[in-house]
């Protein structure tokens, strides 16, 4: 079966069919500026726990009409993804506690998109930028520590609730272990230019969405608290190994745990170089998980 995803100008939602996963249709969400080419920038994001790449899509629209980009926000149905093991840990462990073969794993469903988009006319660009917030953070750093980085020139994770760990040593998802993976992929996670951004406002313990597993817990007792965590144990463990280390952390002043206000903070740090102050950023309402 072969998908097509030819979006109009504007937004748009079409159904994508994944080779791997023929009986769990996914929702892209599009927005295409009028003036977007096809050597214009791509953005792929990714939701939050909420399951609305609708809304995700729409964070971004403003910076699409001002730089020309072209938003693809993949969405993960609850129906057919449900909880945190079906789109936050990407679909790799089995109900039985068993590792599913690699290529089942939803982490490869960004890079397949765009490459049927670019099979498809839509975009002539051979790398792009992924934006994931919450959830989508969750996912987005654990896509780069399990899939091939050539399709991605940037990479944000914006105020994961917990994180996997650099560590052979600790199973999935609380490290890397049991996932066939060696020091050379750990290298190659280390050296990728990674940014989390994280919301110093992201600071609440009793958030029932905050999560609360001991291996969680033991990152810190929030959101804002566990970025620090693991940006402090992957740079000790590459530094143990000898190799580069590029990750980076952005703290995102006079924010809490708000979608709209990460997307725009990744958006003006992407296209102008800068991170916007507070009252630029936040909204009367937080946005959307």
């Amino acid at each position: 079966m072969t998908t097509t995803l030819i979006p109009e100008t504007g937004r748009s939602t079409l159904p994508f069919i994944d080779p791997q996963h023929p009986d769990r249709p996914i929702e892209v969400n599009f927005y295409r500026p009028v003036d977007h080419g096809l050597d214009d920038p791509v953005v792929i994001v990714q939701h939050g726990m909420l399951r609305n790449g609708d809304e995700y899509r729409d964070f971004w629209v403003p910076a699409a009409d001002k730089h020309r980009i072209l938003i693809v926000a993949p969405t993960f149905p609850d129906a057919h993804f449900p909880e945190a093991e079906s789109y936050n840990n990407g679909w790799v462990i089995g109900d039985d506690g068993s590792v599913r073969p690699f290529e089942k794993w939803l982490y490869a469903v960004p890079a397949r998109v765009l490459a049927v988009l670019r099979n498809g006319g839509v975009t002539r660009r051979s790398k792009v930028r992924l934006f994931g917030h919450s959830a989508g953070g969750q996912f987005a750093h654990r896509m780069l520590a399990t899939q091939n980085h050539a399709p991605f020139e940037a990479v944000i994770a914006g105020n994961p609730g917990w994180y996997t760990l650099p560590t052979l040593e600790r199973d999935f998802p609380e490290g890397l272990g049991r996932l066939g993976l060696d020091e050379v992929g750990l290298a190659r996670w280390f050296a990728y230019p990674m940014h989390i951004f994280a919301g110093d406002r992201d600071i609440s313990t009793d958030d029932p969405n905050l999560p609360a597993q001991a291996e969680a817990l033991r990152q810190g007792p929030h959101r804002y608290a566990r970025a620090q965590f693991v940006y402090d144990f992957a740079h000790q463990e590459a530094e143990r190994l000898g190799v580069p280390f590029r990750w980076s952390l952005i703290h995102v002043g006079g924010v809490g745990h708000d979608g709209a206000a990460m997307s725009r903070a990744a958006a003006a740090y992407w296209f102008e170089g800068r991170i916007p102050s507070a009252e630029e950023l936040v909204t009367a309402e937080e946005g959307a998980l």
